[in-house]
C-alpha cells in the first residue's frame, strides 16, 4: 500500500518526519531515480536511496520495533553530534537491532530524567504530536515562597512569549522553607515550558527531573547515565495509548523458554 515517502521512511526508522520531509527538499533523496518530491506517495518495493545509499525499505518495515528509556544527566545535550564536543545522550545508547535510534522529544542540559527512543517513526511521531495530549511528568524544586493563588493561577494559565500555557495537575512533594518539590504534568513539549511556567510567578527552578512520559514511567533503580528496553507489557502499552496496533512477539518454543527473555531487567551502556 502507498504511503506518504516521510511517514513509510520514518516508520521503517530511517528519521523523524520532520528529517525526512527536509531531506526531501534538499534533494537527497531518489525514488526509482527521480528527486523526491514533497509528499509524494511510494510503495515498500520502490528503489529509494538517501545521499546515494539505498534503505532496505521491507526488512526494516517487516523487523520489530524497538523502544528504549534513557536516564538522562544534566550536562548532556539532545543531539546526535554537538560542535562544541560537549556529552550527548547517543553516546550512551546501545546500537539498535535495526534501523537507528529516534529521540521522542528533548529535554534541556540543565535537565535529567526520562528519556525515550524508538526504531518506530511513526511512534516517535505520534508520542510527541499534541494532538494525542501525551502527559509529560516532571519532579521539580522549587526555590520561593509557593502560594495557593500561585498555583491555581498556573493550573489556569498564563501568557508565556510563545503563548498560553499551564500545569494540568501539581502536586506537592516534600520540603520545607523555601525549598520545596512539586510533581507537575502538561500535556506539551515546549522549549524550558516547565521552568518558563515556574518563573512567570517569580520563582525559581532549582532542580528539574522528567520521571514519565506518558504509559512509561522512570524505574527507581535506573541509574543516570543508563538505558534499558522496555519490555512487552509496557510495549503495548505505549503503542494503545496512541492508537498504533502492537505486533505481539511470537512466544519461544518450551524448550527455549528458559532461554529467552524480551527485554529484561539488565541495564546497558555503551
Amino acid at each position: 500500500m502507498a504511503e506518504r515517502i516521510q511517514k513509510m521512511l520514518s516508520r521503517a526508522g530511517y528519521g523523524s518526519r520532520r528529517e525526512i520531509e527536509r531531506w526531501v527538499e534538499e534533494g537527497v533523496i531518489l525514488v526509482n531515480g527521480h528527486k523526491a518530491t514533497p509528499g509524494q506517495a511510494i510503495e515498500e518495493t520502490d528503489q529509494v536511496s538517501l545521499r546515494g545509499q539505498r534503505l532496505r525499505l521491507q526488512s526494516r518495515l517487516q523487523s520489530k520495533p524497538q523502544v528504549l528509556i534513557y536516564h538522562k544527566r544534566v550536562g548532556e545535550i539532545c543531539t546526535r553530534n554537538d560542535p562544541e564536543g560537549r556529552p550527548t545522550v547517543f553516546q550512551n545508547l546501545p546500537k539498535p537491532h535495526s534501523g537507528r535510534w529516534i529521540q521522542v522529544g528533548r529535554l534541556d542540559i540543565n535537565t535529567e530524567g526520562l528519556l525515550l527512543f524508538t526504531t518506530d517513526g511513526e511512534l516517535a511521531n505520534r508520542l510527541m504530536h499534541p494532538s494525542y495530549q501525551i502527559e509529560r511528568e516532571y519532579a521539580v524544586r522549587v526555590m520561593g515562597i509557593v502560594t495557593e493563588e500561585i498555583l491555581a493561577a498556573l493550573k489556569a494559565g498564563v501568557i508565556l512569549e510563545d503563548g498560553p500555557a499551564k500545569f494540568e495537575k501539581i502536586t506537592f512533594a516534600g520540603g520545607e522553607g523555601i525549598n520545596q518539590w512539586y510533581h507537575v504534568v502538561l500535556h506539551e513539549g515546549r522549549n524550558r515550558e516547565v521552568r518558563r511556567l515556574w518563573e512567570s510567578a517569580g520563582l525559581k527552578v532549582s532542580r528539574l527531573t522528567r520521571v514519565r512520559y506518558g504509559t512509561v514511567s522512570m524505574p527507581r533503580y535506573l541509574r543516570l547515565g543508563y538505558s534499558e528496553e522496555l519490555e512487552v507489557k509496557a510495549l503495548r502499552n505505549i503503542y494503545k495509548s496512541v492508537d498504533m496496533p502492537f505486533d505481539e512477539p511470537t512466544p519461544p518454543k518450551k524448550s527455549q523458554a528458559g532461554n529467552k527473555k524480551f527485554g529484561g531487567k539488565g541495564k546497558s551502556r555503551r
